[in-house]
């Protein structure tokens, strides 16, 4: 079959990022004609890949779209199959981070392992605000917790700070958090895409350990953000770009789920 997201897909000539997950993001925003019935799986030795009509489909890098679990690929499928008159990629949050993992992560599994390691150096839950008082507690409130899990379970004793001036982490903290980091290059790309999305690696790495929801990451990661909205009131748009980005955590948390051994 012809890569399907050769027409969704606009392939530019540019040079590469450092990080290969974004190296392996395409926006697709053109929308083509849903040209398929049934959206399924076949499963074989090699894995569990999404068909549509029983042929197979490609990532934007032209590999088999294959995933490790069956329940992972049939909630891929899901997406297809729930696409309407037209294919929207902005409907498909799952969708577009499996075509990730297999095309950015799978290739080059230690630089995205590098790239959480690095957001550990300067996390977002590591930085407090000395006022106002409401704030501080509701900071200490999501993010204490974290920190003390890093410590007592990590064994990684990470130094926090008032402000925003850069604040050295012990390279000894940075050394017992590092083991944490997923190397199954699957559950690797979902933390890699929450650190992303929240500006915390600590927050990724709870959640894929499981020490705290995918619900309570977002509100984590989101707590400055709530606080000027509980202020000044919601911005319609922002809220709309929140609410994308937050469907695109739930995809990384529906992989670390569908993953598990």
């Amino acid at each position: 079959m012809r890569d399907i997201f050769d027409d969704l897909a606009r392939q530019g000539e540019i040079d590469p990022p450092a990080d290969p997950m974004q190296a392996a993001r395409r926006a697709m925003r053109t929308l083509r004609r849903r040209f398929y019935g049934e959206a399924s799986v076949a499963s074989d030795a090699d894995g569990h890949a999404v068909v549509l009509d029983n042929r197979p489909i490609r990532t934007p890098a032209r590999h088999a779209l294959k995933l490790p679990t069956r329940p992972l690929a049939e909630a891929v499928a899901a997406e297809w199959q729930g696409q309407g008159e037209f294919i929207d990629p902005a409907r498909m949050p799952l969708t577009r981070l499996t075509n990730t993992i297999i095309d950015g992560v799978t290739t080059a599994p230690q630089a995205v392992a590098d790239e959480v390691v690095k957001y550990l150096a300067s996390d977002l839950i590591f930085y407090r605000v000395d006022a106002p008082e409401g704030l501080v507690e509701r900071q200490a409130s999501h993010w204490d917790p974290l920190v003390a899990w890093a410590r007592d379970e990590l064994g990684a004793r990470f130094v926090l700070a008032e402000g925003v001036m850069h604040v050295t982490q012990p390279d000894h903290a940075l050394a017992a958090a590092t083991p944490a980091v997923p190397r199954d290059p699957w559950r690797l790309g979902a933390v890699h895409s929450i650190t992303t999305l929240t500006g915390s690696a600590l927050i990724a790495l709870a959640v894929a350990h499981e020490r705290v929801s995918p619900e309570a990451a977002w509100a984590a990661a989101h707590v400055d953000e709530d606080w000027n909205m509980d202020q000044w009131g919601q911005d319609p748009l922002a809220a709309e770009r929140r609410g994308f980005r937050f469907a695109e955590m739930q995809a990384a948390a529906t992989v670390l789920a569908l993953t598990k051994s």
